[in-house]
């Protein structure tokens, strides 16, 4: 019996250490492909086409896996609509919760005139890019990649009961946390922000809770895209304001 649980703590590591590996290819080709295109046609301030780019490579990456997967086997990843309760009811109150959140800190910001500017003119190219992005990109891909991919499959391999469930979403948060710290290998770096790799723990862990209890990769897609949407948004707004 001791050897069965130590096989199965193994191969649960080894899966979470398979899903950091697949995801940081995913998010790596992302990057090297969006860097191979210029884009100053389009985007002569670099601020969205590149990082539109980069996440949508990161999420054919992530959809083309989901699909082997289903194909070979019987896990759902609850990529379909579904009018679900518990989703709206999720997603609103996280979003109006963000909203006071984003809200209460740029007032505090501009109060302490602590709002760092942006380094790309205020545009409507720019600002109307970097929303669509943030709105239509940003948590339609990362769902997929940090959500749907890890918490389905860790699902298949440690159990979908409630107390199952509730140790993949932590570790589906830490794998999302850990993809914000940035690290090369040549030369050897890393740098990231605590406050960062806390905020996007906290946040994991809302996006896994409301896929797991409505079914539907959708409600965390909405919840990721309008967070991101009202942080960049507002500060466009108390930008405006300071000058």
């Amino acid at each position: 019996m001791k050897n069965i649980k130590v096989k199965k703590t193994v191969y649960i590591v080894l899966v979470i250490l398979g899903l950091f590996i697949v995801q940081t290819f995913a998010s790596k080709l992302g990057g090297f492909i969006a860097d191979s295109i210029q884009y100053e046609v389009i985007d002569k301030d670099g601020t969205f086409m590149s990082i539109s780019v980069h996440h949508i490579i990161q999420m054919i990456v992530a959809l083309v896996l989901i699909f082997v997967i289903s194909k070979k086997s019987d896990l759902e990843f609850w990529l379909k609509p579904r009018l679900n309760k518990s989703g709206i009811l999720y997603t609103t109150i996280f979003d109006i919760v963000i909203l006071m959140y984003v809200l209460i800190s740029y007032i505090v910001g501009y109060s302490l005139n602590t709002i760092v500017p942006y380094a790309y003119e205020l545009n409507i190219s720019n600002v109307l890019g970097t929303l669509g992005f943030q709105l239509f990109l940003s948590g339609t891909s990362e769902e997929i990649l940090f959500r749907a991919l890890p918490i389905t499959v860790l699902g298949g391999v440690i159990g979908k009961d409630k107390k199952g469930y509730a140790f993949i979403i932590v570790i589906a948060s830490v794998l999302f946390s850990a993809a914000h710290i940035q690290w090369t290998l040549f030369p050897v770096s890393l740098t990231f922000s605590w406050f960062q790799l806390i905020y996007a723990f906290i946040l994991g862990i809302a996006y896994g809770l409301t896929y797991v209890k409505s079914e539907s990769i959708i409600y965390p897609m909405i919840m990721h895209g309008l967070s991101n949407f009202f942080m960049v948004g507002m500060g466009y707004i108390f930008m405006t304001v300071m000058n």
